[in-house]
């Protein structure tokens, strides 16, 4: 990410949304959201767990590879996070998933937080749409979708109303 070579409004836009998609910046939201919490979610800790298991991993493979210590003792478990990156960003995913639904049931508790749960969801929408985050996030909500959507057909049809509302709201 290069800084803009003009300072006019267009080259600063066309930098802001290059930022805006960049994976570094959608965890910084995403951890900033939470550590102004006053919720404290266990399940929160999951993702930034995986982005710091794959950043630690990278880093020492880079920087330590001819270490005797690291050949002997992590080159294996670093070798894994590598080749299984793809399990971790859709367990970290579901959990980034897991915790809007817990955002919206805290809703209904005496430590509810409206404006938080707004601003997580629009993360969550902006993980989605992100080129480097979507297709794990795609993944997961489409096996929600199968899931849920046999038992709300069935039992509750009359949810398919505001559910219809809140996908319009989320993919515009």
């Amino acid at each position: 990410m290069k800084k803009p070579r003009e300072l006019n409004m267009a080259a600063i836009q066309g930098w802001l949304q290059s930022v805006l998609g960049a994976k570094d910046f959608i965890h910084l939201m995403f951890s900033l959201l939470l550590v102004t919490s006053q919720l404290h979610l266990k399940i929160a800790a999951l993702p930034v767990f995986c982005w710091a298991l794959d950043h630690v991993a990278r880093f020492l493979r880079r920087n330590f590879s001819r270490s005797s210590f690291y050949r002997g003792y992590l080159e294996e478990p670093c070798l894994w996070v590598e080749t299984n990156n793809t399990t971790l960003s859709l367990l970290s995913s579901n959990a980034e998933l897991a915790l809007g639904f817990l955002l919206i049931i805290s809703l209904f508790s005496w430590r509810r937080n409206f404006i938080q749960t707004f601003m997580y969801w629009n993360v969550l929408k902006m993980m989605y749409r992100a080129p480097v985050t979507s297709s794990y996030h795609q993944s997961a909500w489409a096996k929600i979708g199968r899931t849920v959507n046999p038992y709300i057909d069935r039992y509750a049809p009359f949810l398919q109303t505001p559910i219809s509302m809140v996908q319009r709201w989320w993919l515009r």
